[in-house]
């Protein structure tokens, strides 16, 4: 942009339905994951709205990113409260997550109806291969950014020895990476500064509506009464929320287990999904580990955050324990209890924490703990993409016996070959999954005429 292009005055104020209309559209059309969610915000926002300036639009994401949770549903809730207050908040993340919890709940349902259908079934063959090929891509994409050096390298690696090979929690995991990160923000801080975060930009895009030098409104400005009540409301909100779920013991399990990932989503959602799978899978038994990838695939050509997985969970669980005696009503109300227990928490850590943030602007610290996370998460995500792999590559094999039956060779051409469009060419994830889903379809029409 010339010198001669850039606007010299704010933009009019903003109403509170053309803020409205803006994040409903934008729920329909988040797709790219939080890198491309973030982007997206950033181009309409800050370069065309204008309506939060460069500096602003960064302080809010660089707080996000310390949080647990989304970043990018929290940066969208963050800019709509500094706008138009809590029911700015809501609206913005409501109407970031609802297109895809519709969807996912919609395509759980016909899933659970046809996807023995060979057909179906061909389509999720040619899709499991491009989820490893996704994850993988993943932890090579996080890792390039974060792993600086031999310390933070070790950490990644010492987080997959551990989950992998003694299956630690995740919760310990990123406790003991906090732990080191702190301690080695004081004695090493070299080796722990952040590395790959978003640092500030002197692009400029003319005056904005909430720009650099904007006073502080006054419902964002910091109390301490202000914070104990809205943590007070919080609480209030969540254990109403439990008492009416209380009668339901499979419920009651969701809301208590989504809560405690939504804390535990550091790093996002690639990091916490090997925790919801031990959960999911293992200790509750709502999905089956075949099940749980082709959720994460369907979670990845829908719009939303990729943490939406946590409907298709709840979706499958409601259904798999019979919540209700209509399977459609089951799993409706697992989704909603699963996606309501993830968001809340995000909500409460923008509207109870963004006074203090906004009081204290250009003073975000503790980026030595988050910098030894992003590591450990490393090591994590890789975890399961192993995991992923084995489900794949081995389809009969059993935790007691991991490669029985025969070895994949056609899904680790096709996961290869995914990894390769995504790292060499830079393909889209979403085209993709398209692909191999079209590729496992063809595959499913031949494999009667090749004897398999």
């Amino acid at each position: 942009m010339s010198n001669e292009a850039i606007p010299t005055t704010p933009p009019p104020p903003v109403t509170f339905w053309e803020a409205f209309r803006y994040w409903f559209k934008l729920g329909f059309i988040s797709f790219g994951g939080p890198a491309g969610q973030i982007a997206m915000m950033h181009q309409e926002l800050v370069e065309k709205r204008r309506w939060i300036s460069e500096h602003r639009y960064l302080h809010g994401l660089n707080f996000c990113m310390l949080l647990p949770g989304p970043e990018a549903i929290q940066l969208a809730i963050y800019i709509s409260w500094l706008m138009h207050g809590i029911k700015g908040a809501v609206v913005a993340g409501v109407m970031f997550f609802l297109p895809a919890f519709i969807l996912l709940s919609l395509m759980a349902g016909v899933y659970l109806a046809w996807g023995d259908v060979p057909m179906v079934q061909g389509i999720f063959y040619g899709i499991k291969p491009a989820v490893v090929a996704v994850v993988l891509f993943a932890a090579w994409r996080i890792g390039s950014r974060a792993l600086k050096n031999e310390v933070l390298w070790a950490m990644a690696a010492l987080a997959f020895i551990g989950i992998f090979f003694f299956d630690i929690g995740f919760p310990w995991i990123v406790l003991a990476a906090a732990i080191l990160g702190a301690l080695g923000g004081k004695f090493l801080p070299a080796k722990f500064k952040s590395g790959g975060g978003h640092g500030t930009s002197h692009k400029q895009h003319g005056p904005a509506l909430i720009d650099d030098d904007t006073p502080t409104p006054a419902h964002a400005k910091f109390s301490w009464g202000k914070l104990i009540a809205t943590t007070a409301a919080f609480i209030a909100i969540w254990l109403a929320a439990m008492f009416a779920i209380s009668g339901q013991q499979t419920l009651t399990d969701m809301g208590e287990f989504f809560t405690k990932a939504a804390f535990l989503t550091i790093g996002g959602a690639y990091a916490v999904l090997p925790y919801v799978y031990q959960g999911g899978v293992e200790e509750f038994a709502w999905l089956s580990g075949p099940q749980m990838m082709d959720g994460l695939a369907l979670g990845e050509t829908t719009p939303g955050p990729l943490i939406m997985i946590v409907t298709w969970v709840g979706y499958m669980g409601g259904v798999a324990k019979e919540v209700f005696s209509n399977p459609i009503a089951a799993g409706l109300a697992g989704a909603a209890a699963a996606t309501f227990f993830t968001f809340l928490p995000s909500f409460f850590f923008i509207i109870a924490g963004g006074p203090l943030v906004e009081s204290t602007r250009g003073e975000i610290k503790f980026t030595a703990p988050l910098t030894a996370i992003t590591a450990a998460v490393v090591g994590v995500i890789i975890n399961l993409a192993a995991f992923f792999a084995w489900h794949t590559f081995w389809p009969q094999g059993v935790k007691g016996d991991p490669f029985v039956g025969a070895f994949d060779w056609l899904s680790v051409v096709v996961a290869i070959a995914a990894f390769i469009a995504l790292w060499k060419y830079k393909a889209d994830i979403m085209k993709v999954i398209g692909i191999c889903a079209l590729l496992g379809l063809a595959y499913s029409f031949t494999r009667p005429l090749l004897g398999n």
